[in-house]
């Protein structure tokens, strides 16, 4: 598992760096600009963006009972970080202060690369048991959840990058081989 394990570090890595260069080019704009309806899934860039902490922290609660069930504990997934209010949909918005929201991206990036750099080699192997968002049980290896996991972020940045295009905020690079 050693090449997929490094897949997930660099992936890791990648999370981190564009996630703050996106919340940097954030930074240009005013609160108003970055709560404004702008026709997306989630409607402004802060909805967007607050989605993904929502949806990670999610994601994450699912990784650590994996590791749980099998006997592995993923401390850097700890309570202080994963802090997601009971009843919390896709679409809550958590912070509506932008620096609380960053604050929070940057803990959880941070917890991120720490989770992956610490992953023991046999935990994408792992199956993986829970209730999706719909209440439907779901059960597959825990790299296909880890795969999802990054892409779901890759999607959702996409749209938040657009979103900033409207606004007239150009964010420069965002490719993942930009880091090789």
């Amino acid at each position: 598992m050693g090449l997929l394990c490094d897949n997930y570090r660099f992936l890791a890595r990648y999370n981190r760096w564009i996630n703050q260069r996106l919340f940097d080019a954030c930074e240009g704009l005013t609160d108003q600009q970055r709560t404004q309806e702008r026709g997306a899934f989630f409607g402004s860039l802060h909805r967007t963006l607050s989605h993904l902490v929502v949806a990670d922290q999610i994601w994450l609660r699912r990784f650590v009972q994996c590791g749980t069930d099998n006997g592995v504990t993923l401390v850097s997934l700890n309570a202080a970080v994963l802090d997601l209010p009971a009843g919390s949909q896709l679409d809550t918005v958590l912070f509506d202060d932008w620096n609380v929201l960053r604050a929070k991206r940057e803990q959880l990036d941070a917890a991120i690369e720490a989770w992956i750099t610490d992953l023991p080699g046999t935990y994408p192997q792992f199956t993986m048991a829970y209730s999706n968002s719909k209440g439907v049980q779901r059960a597959h290896p825990a790299w296909q959840a880890m795969t999802h996991f990054f892409n779901h972020q890759t999607h959702h940045r996409g749209q938040a990058t657009t979103l900033l295009t409207q606004a007239g905020v150009e964010i420069g690079l965002t490719d993942l081989i930009a880091l090789v």
